[in-house]
This record gives structure tokens, C-alpha cells and sequence, in this order.
């Protein structure tokens, strides 16, 4: 066989491995009427998962879909995710089964994805722990404080620009993408001229984060991660030659000088911190867009006292969560919050859900900017996986969003919004709208 053959026998090893037995099984299940299966596979059910979320809930702090089990409690979440108990799936767990292990061997290394080690989201401490010391300083609060002004201009460059082009415009496409992805990429010292570029492959590594994909959603996935981890790789050339004062020219020198870093080690690290530098940032303007669009009393309290943007952020975060769900499985028999579970059982946290717990949120479906402990929500995760850039998307939710209706203050939904494909990763994958026609002549 050639090798474009072999490579693509492979690659349907690895999608039936991660994803072909997932999904048989789940769906499986979701034709027994499975309500947490539907939750995976079901694409109305995905739409709006939030009625369901509550069905679940009532079912049980922990239910037992025979593949996995699910919570969409506020406490039992928060109890997983902060358990030395459980650690990341797909982790080097050592519990796979032996009958997997030539099959693994057949199906061979793919690219560099999120979902698998050495990514920061697929490694437990102590890997986890060294890999996240390299980046937190530049996701302190003070950094991230000191980006405000710069985070300012670009969205007031990013308005002026929508507002040259007419009274139309794709809010996603022109605004709320490029924004953290341009943030992102002066962070990182990746070229801006890339940004589009950079989201495009983005959306590809995000569908690997689901289980259960279709094979052309993982051939998709695997082809935009092999060629932005392709792209990093010729970027580290360039940082070796031309070393700059940013956290991927840190990286490299800490993997050139110090050898504590592997070579996948510093891709992953670096394709994760730009990927995500912008995948939830751009739900979370999108989501609050439609949130705001919908509640319209809700932004004129915001006009009347805009010291209420940043818990206006945390409520979008809440209400309407960019990351639904994630997933941790129990390295030894356990209890959590009063529920045991079973060495090698998987939990799946429903993020969403906990967001919308009614014994943490009074009136959890109301959208409410005034909301108190609006910050409770769970939306950056919680633990030793708490979301390292969360005070970076926080700030970029707020300066977009105030910036968006300050500049456009009538601006309105042009017709139906279209939903990313995505189950872990919530938002829109375009949203036309009009924009104010006396900010668009002026």
C-alpha cells in the first residue's frame, strides 16, 4: 500500500479508538432514550441543552448512563474537579485495556491535540503542574491589567472597520473572533496578518475536544492541528534566529537552554496557549451578544451603570457557559460530595448545568446582570484545570462587549444566529446583525 493509503488506514484506527466505539455506544444508548446520550449526539437536544439539563439533574446527583456517569450538581462538580481523586481522561492513566494496546500501536501518533498528553489539559500533576509554572505569569492579573489599554485600541479598530463596511455585519466574523485572536497573537509574538488563518485551524482542533465525532469531523480535526503544530514548528525556527520579549520565545529557550522541555512538550504548551487564547474568548462576546440583543433591559441597566459590566460578564459566563461540559475519571475508589464511585469510572461534569443549579442560582434561567454571586459559576472549570486564561477572557468579554454596544448602541440581531457544531465548546459560528446607522454615518 502507498503511504497516503496506510496513513489514512491509521487514521481510522484512531478515530474508531477515540471516537468510533464512543459514539456506537452512546448511541446506543440514546436509542434507549437515554436522555444524557442525546445530550452527546443529538443535535436539537444540543441546541438547547438547558430544560434537559434540569431533567438530568432531578434524575439523580450521579447518573448512570452505562458509559459513563454525569452530574449537572453545583457541589458534586465542584467536588470532582477539585479531587486529588480524579484526574484528566485520556491521561496516562495506565487503565487501558490490554486487548487495546496492538491496536493502539497499529493506529500510530497522530498530531499534537489538546484532548491528548503532553497537553495541559490532558496531563495530571506533576506534569501539569511544571508545564502551567512556564506560563502563569503572563495570565497574572497584573499582566493581564496592564493589556487592557492595547485590548481597548484593537476593539476600537476592529469597530471602526465595521462600521466602514456599511449597516451590516457578522458580529462573530468581523468582531468577537478577531479580537482575543489578535490579543492573543501579539501575546504569543505570532504574526497578526495570521489571525483568520489561526481561527480556521482553531475551529478544526476544537471539534477534537467531543467524543463521538464522525470521521470527517476528525479527519478535519487531525488536518488543522497537524498544520498549525506544522506552522509552530517553522515559528520556533524563526524565534531561535530572531528571540523576542514573549511567552513563546520564553518556551523555546526554555526548551533550548534548560532541556526541561521535549520537543512535544513545547508544541503543545505553545498551540494550546493560542488556540485557547481565543476559543473561549469568542463565545464568550458571541453568547453575550445574544444575551444582551435578547434582554434589552438588561443593557440599558448596563448603559445607566456601567460598573456593572464585569458581573454582567460572569452572568453571560454563567447563564449560557462557552465550555458545556469536561470530564475526569477516578484513579481510585473514591467518595465525592457523598457519592462514591469506582476506580476507572469516568464523570462527566456538566458545566452548564451546574451554572443553572437551582440550590446555588435563585431563578438559575433568569439572565440578570445585578445577580450577586454570579461569579459562583463554573464556566473556567475549578482545581488544579482552572482555566489559566480566565482572568484574560474576563477582561476581553468586558472591554468587547461595552466597546461593541457603547460604539453601536442600537444594534440588533439581522436574522438567526448559527450554532458552532461543537458540545463541549458552546457558541455561534455567525451572527448577522445591524448595526446603529447614526455610529455607522458618523
Amino acid at each position: 500500500m502507498g503511504t497516503a493509503v496506510v496513513d489514512e488506514v491509521r487514521r481510522a484506527i484512531r478515530w474508531g479508538l477515540r471516537h468510533g466505539l464512543v459514539r456506537r455506544a452512546v448511541g446506543k444508548r440514546m436509542q434507549a432514550g437515554d436522555l444524557t446520550a442525546r445530550l452527546m449526539l443529538d443535535p436539537a437536544t444540543i441546541a438547547d441543552p438547558f430544560p434537559h439539563y434540569a431533567t438530568v439533574r432531578a434524575q439523580g446527583r450521579l447518573v448512570d448512563n452505562t458509559v459513563v456517569l454525569n452530574t449537572a450538581h453545583h457541589d458534586l462538580t465542584t467536588a470532582v474537579l477539585r479531587s486529588p481523586d480524579f484526574g484528566v481522561v485520556g491521561g496516562p492513566s495506565g487503565r487501558a485495556p490490554a486487548a487495546l494496546r496492538f491496536a493502539v500501536r497499529a493506529a500510530g501518533r497522530g498530531p499534537l491535540g489538546p484532548v491528548e498528553p503532553p497537553s495541559m489539559l490532558s496531563t495530571d500533576p506533576p506534569d501539569h503542574t511544571r508545564y502551567r509554572k512556564l506560563v502563569t505569569r503572563a495570565f497574572s492579573a497584573r499582566a493581564v491589567a496592564a493589556l487592557r489599554t492595547r485590548t481597548e485600541e484593537i476593539a476600537a479598530d476592529l469597530l471602526d472597520t465595521m462600521a466602514g463596511n456599511g449597516a451590516g455585519a457578522d458580529v462573530i466574523a468581523d468582531y468577537a473572533s478577531l479580537l482575543p485572536a489578535t490579543v492573543i497573537a501579539e501575546m504569543l509574538g505570532a504574526p497578526v496578518e495570521m489571525r483568520r488563518q489561526f481561527l480556521e485551524w482553531g475551529e478544526g482542533a476544537a471539534l477534537s475536544l467531543d467524543a463521538g465525532l464522525t470521521f470527517s469531523q476528525f479527519r478535519r480535526s487531525e488536518r488543522d492541528i497537524a498544520a498549525l503544530q506544522e506552522w509552530m514548528t517553522g515559528h520556533f525556527a524563526h524565534l531561535r534566529r530572531n528571540p523576542g520579549e514573549n511567552i513563546l520565545s520564553a518556551l523555546v529557550h526554555q526548551h533550548d537552554g534548560e532541556g526541561s522541555l521535549s520537543e512535544d512538550e513545547l508544541a503543545s504548551i505553545a498551540m494550546l496557549l493560542l488556540a485557547a487564547g481565543f476559543e473561549t474568548t469568542v463565545n464568550l462576546i458571541g453568547n453575550g451578544v445574544a444575551q444582551l440583543c435578547a434582554h434589552p433591559d438588561q443593557l440599558a441597566l448596563l448603559r445607566d451603570e456601567p460598573q456593572r459590566w464585569p458581573r454582567a460578564v460572569d452572568e453571560v459566563l454563567r447563564v449560557d457557559s462557552p465550555v458545556q461540559r469536561t470530564g475526569r475519571i477516578a484513579h481510585r475508589d473514591t467518595e465525592v460530595a457523598g457519592e462514591r464511585v469506582r476506580a476507572g469510572r469516568v464523570v462527566v461534569v456538566l458545566l452548564g448545568a451546574a451554572n443553572r443549579d437551582p440550590a446555588v442560582f435563585t431563578d438559575p434561567d433568569r439572565f440578570d446582570v445585578t445577580r450577586e454571586n454570579a461569579g459562583e459559576h463554573l464556566a473556567f472549570s475549578s482545581g488544579p484545570h482552572f482555566c489559566l486564561g480566565a482572568a484574560l477572557a474576563r477582561m476581553e468579554g468586558e472591554v468587547g462587549l461595552r466597546a461593541l454596544f457603547d460604539r453601536f448602541p442600537d444594534l440588533a440581531l439581522a436574522g438567526p444566529p448559527r450554532r458552532r457544531p461543537t458540545r463541549v465548546l458552546r457558541g455561534y459560528h455567525a451572527m448577522p446583525v445591524h448595526l446603529s446607522p447614526a455610529a455607522v454615518d458618523a
